[in-house]
């Protein structure tokens, strides 16, 4: 499956409203639409000039409502749904694999930490409209750097 649209993405992502994630022994099950604004919320809060890292955060949890009898392959197949149209480094977080000239990759680390947070943070994320002009733009931008390659 590979996204083309902004208006296909958050189609999707609307459609994570009341999938709830599976629970693990540390994690209750969450919302994944409330989840993935929570933790986009939580990156912008925290890294507010870095628009791919939050928008990774957006995404991320589409694993679970595409992928959800194949959690071990969900990160993989989100990053290569988004790739085309979010571009290569929002693929690369949503993998959640570090860049090969980074021992430690602060941005996974971050993501990761705002994706656990996210789960049960209780604070007003906004609405997912509110991320439209965000994803537009790096929707945008990917296509132009993709027609230059």
């Amino acid at each position: 499956m590979e996204l083309r649209s902004v208006e296909e993405l958050m189609d999707l992502l609307y459609a994570c409203r009341g999938t709830w994630d599976a629970p693990d022994r540390a994690h209750p099950s969450a919302d994944l639409h409330d989840r993935a604004l929570r933790t986009a919320a939580l990156l912008r809060r925290g890294r507010p000039a870095d628009k791919e890292l939050q928008v990774a955060g957006l995404v991320q949890p589409l694993g679970a409502l595409l992928w959800p009898g194949d959690p071990a392959g969900r990160a993989d197949h989100t990053a290569d749904a988004v790739r085309a149209l979010l571009g290569e480094r929002v693929a690369r977080l949503v993998r959640r694999r570090p860049r090969r000239d980074a021992p430690a990759d602060d941005d996974l680390l971050a993501l990761r930490q705002a994706s656990e947070e996210g789960r049960s943070a209780g604070f007003d994320a906004g609405v997912l409209e509110d991320w439209r002009t965000v994803l537009e733009l790096l929707a945008a931008r990917n296509s132009r750097l993709g027609a230059v390659d």
